[in-house]
Parts: structure tokens; C-alpha cells; sequence
């Protein structure tokens, strides 16, 4: 595996690679684990080649977030990277990606203010931003993101479609532990008692879960059963339980056509996230289903 920390490296890199191979890019901020390696795997399913990144992004994070303490294992990523078949790893420092002077950012108007960008305000803005440069410099054919983070594939995916963005962005499905919550490298910051009382979030998308294998299709209906759910751990603060488009971000009424059940909550001073994807015409079968 070839690691790269300029910009310059890598667009010859990735030229390189292009001449005679399809690239597939996985973007993340480190801190890997099985989640991030099963879009390694789908990648390299899909194409001849495939590079990641590691870059723990600033202009994602706001201020007092956890930019500072985000959890860095480098030398454990490099190693899981090149175990699981990784040709290219661009790693770069944040002068190198945010050069002196750079004013320009990316930014999808109103999607980037909806879930996630309603309680975090500009860090749409970076992930836009971040992605759109990464994938100037990569280059790839197709670019592979997790569920778990849906409204970010959500932004990205109205990003691509209005830069006219050569790349075919791939959503994956959430990668959970045997109990069903869903992977994150915030998960180490969960003291014991934290990660169990962690799995309230997956419990509120399974019992939303439980009424669509039932027949119900009215949202708010869903929506009071995880609320449900939530009433029952007052330690755990809720962001937002809320029932939407997956491709607008905005509510819907009636889940018959498809819709997007997410979740965020802080358990402690840790914030986590959780969804389920409907499938459209058949709001009894969940996508991804809730594990049991």
C-alpha cells in the first residue's frame, strides 16, 4: 500500500492508476473499524483498485465538538487498510488540504440545514467542502459512504448531481455489533454503562421496526413509538426522532413510498446516530433491516 500525504502525489497517483484500472475511493477520518473496512470490501468488489483516505476533517467540526480528541490510531489503520487489499492512502495534514488563504467552500443549500446540519450548524459545509476536494484529487470512478451516516449521503448525493460530478456515489449498509448498535468510532468514548444504555437508539428503530411488519404506515405513528422508547432512559438526551424523504431530508407523512427513520441522541457527552431506510412500495420490508 502506497501512502501519500500531498495533493500533488496523489492526483499522479490516481492519474496512474486510471490509465488501466477503475478506483474506488473510501473517504474517512480514521479511527477504522468493521464498518469502514465492509466499504473496502464493496470497493474492491466493484473496482480494479482502491484508495482511502485519512483525514480528520476541521471544517466539519464546530466549536466545542470533538475535534481535538477525535480518536487518531493511524498506524492501526494503515495496517487494517493494507491488510483488507488497499492500494492507495492519501493521508495529508490540514495545512496541505487548507492551504493559507483558502476561502472557498461547498455548501448544499437548505439539505445541509435539515437533521444532523439543524444541531450542527456548518458542518455540512465542511463534509460537502472536504468531499468535493477529495474526490478533485482521487479522482475515483466510484466514491463508497456508510448508512449510518444518511443524511450526509443525502447531501453528498444532491452535491454530485449539481456539480455534475463524474463519480457514482455508493451508500453501504450499517455495520452493527452482535446487539445490534451501530458501528462508530465515537463508540470508545462509551464508558460500559454508556454503551448499554447506547442501544435505546436501535431499540427505538426496531420497535418502529415491529408496527411497519405490522402494516402501519402513518409516520407519526412510528415517530411516538420511538419517542416511546426514549421516555423509558431519561439519561439519554434525544437530538431528534424523525421520519423523512432519505434524498430531501424533509417529513413525510406516510411511509408507502419510502422513508428514512433516524435518530440522534447524546449518551453522555457523546453523540450518536442510528436510521433505518424503507424501502419504497413496500413499507413492511425495511432495506436495512433493524436487527432483532
Amino acid at each position: 500500500m502506497q501512502v501519500i500525504t500531498t495533493v500533488r502525489e496523489m492526483q499522479h497517483a490516481s492519474i496512474a492508476f486510471k490509465k488501466t484500472r477503475s478506483l474506488g475511493l473510501v473517504p474517512t477520518m480514521g479511527a477504522l473499524h468493521a464498518g469502514h473496512l465492509s466499504l473496502v470490501q464493496r470497493a474492491l468488489a466493484d473496482c480494479d483498485a482502491v484508495a482511502a483516505s485519512i483525514f480528520v476533517n476541521p471544517t466539519q467540526f464546530a466549536a466545542g465538538e470533538d475535534y481535538e480528541t477525535y480518536p487518531r490510531t493511524f498506524d492501526n489503520d494503515c495496517a487494517k487498510l493494507e491488510a483488507a487489499g488497499v492500494s492507495l492512502l492519501f493521508a495529508p495534514i490540514a495545512a496541505e488540504m487548507y492551504p493559507a488563504g483558502a476561502a472557498t467552500f461547498v455548501e448544499v443549500a437548505d439539505l445541509s440545514n435539515r437533521l444532523d446540519g439543524a444541531s450542527r450548524p456548518g458542518h455540512f459545509r465542511g463534509v460537502a467542502t472536504i468531499v468535493a476536494k477529495l474526490f478533485n484529487i482521487v479522482a475515483p470512478d466510484r466514491a463508497y459512504f456508510g448508512q449510518k451516516d444518511a443524511a450526509q449521503v443525502a447531501v453528498l448525493r444532491a452535491m454530485v448531481r449539481d456539480l455534475n460530478l463524474p463519480i457514482q456515489l455508493i451508500a453501504c449498509p450499517i455495520v452493527r455489533e452482535p446487539d445490534g448498535l451501530a458501528m462508530s468510532s465515537r463508540n470508545r468514548y462509551l464508558s460500559p454503562d454508556q454503551r448499554r444504555r447506547a442501544l435505546i437508539l436501535h431499540h427505538s428503530l426496531h420497535a418502529a421496526d415491529k408496527l411497519l411488519r405490522s402494516g402501519e404506515t402513518c409516520a407519526e405513528a412510528l415517530r411516538i413509538a420511538m419517542l416511546d422508547i426514549f421516555a423509558a432512559e431519561p439519561s439519554i438526551r434525544i437530538d431528534y426522532a424523525a421520519i423523512v424523504d432519505p434524498a430531501t431530508l424533509l417529513p413525510v407523512a406516510d411511509t408507502t413510498h419510502g422513508a428514512l427513520l433516524a435518530v440522534a441522541a447524546w449518551v453522555g457527552s457523546t453523540r450518536l446516530i442510528d436510521n433505518l431506510l424503507i424501502e419504497p412500495s413496500s413499507a413492511a420490508t425495511p432495506i436495512e433491516a433493524a436487527h432483532a
